[in-house]
């Protein structure tokens, strides 16, 4: 497993080795032994998501889920091609508001650790796009919510209006979010 650190501390890019043949590939995408191995300590994983977006363009987030049961989460691209993005919400952290992006695929099978603290979203850029992610806690409905996804500064690398939901439609600006996340360095 190739693991790089990103410019935001705790968020992690994973790429698991794939071994092919004539007949297709097969790839170990999560073993705790081989990243604990490697000085990567992951909480438990609870639950397992997955989610279908039928056209190119479906932008979902920007979300977080608040503590008590604040998410980490393992993510991941199945079919297709996404671009995923995350936004530090650590208050006192030195990179919050900071975002990075990363493009996820079927192809490049990068997988994206993001801890608690953080928003995430995505965008299809393939009709049909898979994505699936682990989680450290339960889904808590009444500790969800969004953030309007272009209101921190994110270059999604859209040429049209993305498809949304009316979650994600109307979310609170970042400006006037107030993050329930504190920076623990």
């Amino acid at each position: 497993m190739q693991i790089e650190q990103t410019p935001l501390a705790g968020l992690l890019l994973l790429t698991p080795r794939r071994f092919g043949d004539s007949r297709g590939f097969f790839a170990e995408n999560w073993n705790r032994r081989s990243l604990e191995k490697a000085g990567v300590f992951l909480p438990e994983f609870v639950q397992d998501n997955y989610s279908l977006s039928h056209s190119a363009g479906t932008l979902r987030g920007l979300h977080y889920q608040a503590p008590p049961h604040a998410q980490g989460k393992l993510v991941r691209c199945g079919r297709g091609s996404l671009f995923d993005v995350v936004v530090d919400i650590r208050r006192g952290s030195p990179t919050y508001g900071h975002w990075v992006g990363y493009e996820l695929s079927f192809e490049n099978a990068r997988q994206l650790w993001i801890p608690p603290g953080f928003l995430h979203g995505f965008v299809t850029r393939r009709y049909d796009s898979e994505i699936l992610y682990k989680c450290t806690d339960y889904y808590a409905p009444e500790c969800e919510g969004a953030v309007l996804w272009d209101s921190a500064g994110i270059d999604w690398g859209l040429e049209t209006a993305p498809l949304l939901s009316e979650k994600d439609a109307g979310g609170v600006a970042f400006k006037d979010f107030e993050s329930p996340f504190v920076w623990e360095a």
